[in-house]
């Protein structure tokens, strides 16, 4: 896969578990497929939405294994290598492109603060370890470290350090990132659904959606309405996913996003504990939500 290659609508998609708390492999791969039948651009294994950040090591490789499996060569595959220790993202990343991925989406370490030279080495680590493009990962509400603009700036010089998945919320540090990396083979993604069509216009190739795992046919038609010209259009659908992001105030987004996905009728089970709990509010308004926008031809 060639760096500007990374494009579109991508999924992280979610991880099914059974109701003893272990993976669903096979709903798994019915999620990818549902997902690829939709139009969606790419799909992202073992990322936040996938609930990454819960899985075993050995259950990452096999979460990874089985999307990679499932799309079959017909949409790029993501996988969601970074750990803590730089070690374990290395050794995980390569088995990623061992198994056939075509991408991996890196996020900072996590927990102990970094910092930005001690983030610069882990990632440029990395990246020399693997022939894969890579992602960096950016989402410091989660993680508790950030990556400076300077320091994307620098990493943008590498070869395979290809783009950044932006999830901060903050617009103004994607321009920044787009300044930084000015010149240079490397783009600007979306993590932020309301932000998508915005970045596209800044200059970016497109977003990894969370929503995609509720509506994958409307997310995608965001970057096809733009990548056509039907600007207001394109604006206009990512406005439509309001009502559902405004739901997120009820708890964790992965959460909310997996429990949609379940109230569809498929199968994906709820999120691993003890990130699982779910109010009644919560679940009227979901429903309520989910009900308005199949009449608007949600999907």
């Amino acid at each position: 896969m060639k760096n500007e290659e990374i494009r579109g609508i991508i999924c992280p998609v979610i991880t099914p578990m059974k109701e003893d708390g272990t993976v669903n492999y096979k709903e798994l791969t019915n999620q990818v497929e549902r997902l690829i039948e939709s139009g969606i651009h790419g799909v992202f294994a073992a990322g936040t939405n996938g609930e990454g950040y819960i899985l075993t090591l050995e259950e990452k490789k096999n979460v990874i294994r089985t999307v990679i499996r499932a799309a079959a060569g017909r949409v790029p595959v993501y996988a969601g290598t970074g750990c803590i220790s730089t070690i374990e993202t290395i050794e995980l990343s390569k088995e990623a492109e061992a198994m056939g991925a075509d991408a991996l989406s890196v996020i900072t370490p996590s927990f102990a603060q970094a910092s930005q030279e001690e983030l610069y080495e882990h990632f440029c680590r990395v990246a020399d370890s693997v022939k894969l493009p890579v992602v960096l990962y950016n989402i410091p509400a989660r993680t508790g470290n950030a990556l400076s603009a300077a320091t994307v700036g620098r990493l943008a010089e590498k070869e395979n350090i290809a783009a950044i998945k932006d999830s901060s919320g903050n617009f103004n540090l994607m321009l920044e990132y787009f300044a930084a990396a000015k010149g240079k083979a490397f783009t600007v993604l979306s993590g932020n659904d309301a932000l998508i069509v915005w970045t596209l216009l800044a200059g970016g190739t497109g977003g990894v959606a969370g929503c995609a795992n509720v509506f994958p046919e409307t997310m995608a038609s965001i970057y096809n309405c733009f990548k056509k010209g039907e600007i207001e259009e394109a604006k206009r659908i990512n406005e439509s996913i309001r009502p559902f992001r405004d739901c997120f105030r009820f708890g964790n987004s992965n959460t909310i996003v997996k429990t949609a996905v379940e109230m569809l009728g498929y199968p994906v089970g709820p999120c691993r504990a003890p990130f699982n709990r779910v109010s009644v509010q919560a679940r009227e308004e979901i429903s309520q939500v989910l009900k308005r926008c199949k009449e608007a031809g949600m999907r």
